[in-house]
């Protein structure tokens, strides 16, 4: 059976854009459209050229990507040709192979919004995307407010959207611009355009998630006969954010009927690599992942129950409706205060350490989870502490190095323009293969900021680790948490690190205190010897 394409339109650099708190610099445009073009997606929206500084020099310099690098705009204004248009102008200028151009398709947006006739906006879109065709370029129309226009006058916003496809755009899409569209107005909206006359395979859709059906909307889109589908990687977007790529690609690729009937251009090889993607970009913008994720957050295939993680054990498709390997991610067997020997026994193969049913060491360590969760601890979030405390219990974990003291400071002072600054310093001594070493680092960062007494000690801890020093120079503090498990001037500490290195493993440690700062630090040391066992560090020589 021959499969029918399906082409996946990202729009992160543009739609993503206008995420609140995330701003795109011209290099970490050029970082994630690299991003982009290997996992394969088939076009990139680059931004909209002559909009903004940034999306101007991005386009002056735009990489070579096997993607169709697609620059966006609007149509002309009213009152001008398409030749002498300014604005389209900008966007022609950019020299994409594609233009992307938005007009109104509403016709209360065509009277209120833009203050002339529905006719003069029809024209507007006519002429606009045949100048694009007559450049050579491929054209595409986004028709704004396309299932609002629907229920207003369904007449007026299909013959704008179908004016679009006679001046020879290649994809018409079909956007739910404030989100509120729900599927069967999709599916309506979809077979409506096709029964005025546009073939689905010049169809596309582009979903907003204000009611947290924007992967809904563009499936059910596809199902009536859309074949482009547009979306931004982890769902970045305005207001709640746009059709989100890292669910809809698996999505496509693994489950029925999609992965049957359709292809895209996203390879098995490529779709392994969708977490470190996620994870990439989650890291270019400087933002905690999401855990509970859709196919690559870090919950997405943790198995708690008990139950659950009997039947993992034997078949692991009895809970898990994919392989989690398929788009790169892992099973997790959390470990609490709630698991059993089961859970457990899964936990610790998955660590490489097999014990058999039965032995008295299970049920020590499980009580020993059972007390330190009582006194504060939380294991089922922080799985390589408690990866450390089940290798100390069964005799397993290596002494690496032993912290014989440590000292953090805290100085508040004003600086040469009189603001008032703090500065925080971290000395630690450890003792490596028989030697102390005494490490001291300040917590200020690249712009002269203090990054707080949790950095400092972080800075100071991996310094110097004698032989060990090589494995903990790609360690990176992802995350920081903190919670107070108690309330009152006695109150106890919960702090929850997540770290990762240079082979893409993230991993989290949990420290317990009535004192931040130590809390922290047990954290901080949990965190090196599960990355130095990963590592192999033990089996190494002391060359």
């Amino acid at each position: 059976m021959t499969k029918e394409r399906l082409y996946l339109y990202d729009t992160t650099l543009r739609d993503g854009q206008q995420t609140q708190g995330v701003q795109f610099s011209t290099e970490e445009k050029h970082a994630v459209a690299t991003l982009l073009d290997d996992l394969g997606v088939d076009y990139i929206e680059g931004g909209w050229p002559g909009a903004n500084p940034t999306d101007s020099a991005f386009f002056d310099v735009a990489p070579k990507t096997r993607a169709v690098m697609t620059a966006f705009g609007m149509t002309k204004r009213a009152g001008r040709s398409a030749e002498n248009d300014d604005v389209l102008a900008a966007v022609m200028n950019a020299g994409t192979p594609a233009v992307c151009l938005v007009g109104k398709t509403h016709d209360f947006h065509v009277k209120t919004a833009l203050g002339i006739s529905l006719d003069e906006n029809v024209e507007t879109i006519t002429s606009s995307v045949a100048h694009i065709v007559a450049q050579g370029r491929e054209a595409l129309f986004d028709a704004e407010h396309y299932f609002d226009g629907l229920k207003s006058n369904p007449d007026y916003t299909l013959r704008a959207a179908k004016a679009a496809y006679d001046a020879g755009a290649r994809w018409v899409v079909l956007c739910d611009t404030n989100g509120g569209a729900l599927p069967h107005d999709v599916r309506a909206g979809v077979k409506a355009l096709i029964e005025a006359g546009v073939p689905g395979d010049h169809i596309g859709i582009h979903t907003h998630n204000d009611t947290e059906n924007a992967v809904a909307n563009s499936l059910v889109a596809v199902a009536a006969g859309a074949r482009q589908i547009q979306g931004t990687l982890n769902g970045l977007g305005e207001r709640c954010g746009n059709a989100n790529l890292t669910t809809l690609i698996p999505t496509l690729l693994l489950k029925e009927p999609y992965a049957s009937q359709f292809e895209t251009g996203v390879t098995a090889e490529a779709l392994r690599g969708l977490k470190a993607a996620s994870r990439r970009l989650d890291e270019i913008l400087n933002r905690v992942p999401h855990k509970q994720a859709a196919f690559v957050g870090a919950s997405a295939f943790a198995h708690k129950a008990g139950l659950h993680a009997s039947a993992i054990a034997k078949d692991p498709s009895t809970y898990e409706h994919i392989d989690p390997a398929a788009v790169g991610n892992t099973r997790i067997i959390p470990m609490s205060n709630q698991a059993g020997q089961s859970n457990l026994r899964e936990r610790l193969a998955g660590m490489g350490v097999t014990v058999a049913k039965g032995d008295p060491a299970l049920q020590r360590i499980l009580d020993r989870v059972k007390d330190r969760e009582a006194q504060g601890f939380s294991y089922d979030t922080a799985q390589a502490s408690f990866e450390v405390l089940a290798r100390e219990e069964l005799g397993l974990m290596p002494q690496f190095f032993e912290v014989k003291r440590y000292r953090v400071t805290v100085e508040r002072r004003r600086n040469k323009r009189n603001e008032v600054v703090s500065l925080s310093e971290a000395v630690v001594v450890v003792k490596v293969d028989g030697e102390k070493k005494l490490s001291v680092s300040e917590s200020l960062g690249p712009d002269g900021s203090d990054r707080g007494p949790v950095n400092a000690l972080s800075r100071a801890l991996m310094k110097d680790l004698g032989r060990y020093a090589d494995h903990v120079d790609d360690i990176r503090l992802t995350d920081f948490k903190v919670r107070i498990t108690n309330g009152g001037t006695e109150a106890v500490t919960r702090v929850i690190i997540d770290s990762e290195d240079g082979q893409g493993r993230t991993w989290s440690t949990v420290g317990v205190s009535a004192n931040i700062v130590d809390a922290s630090f047990d954290a901080l040391v949990d965190a090196i010897r599960w990355k130095l066992v990963r590592d192999g560090a033990a089996q190494e020589g002391r060359g």
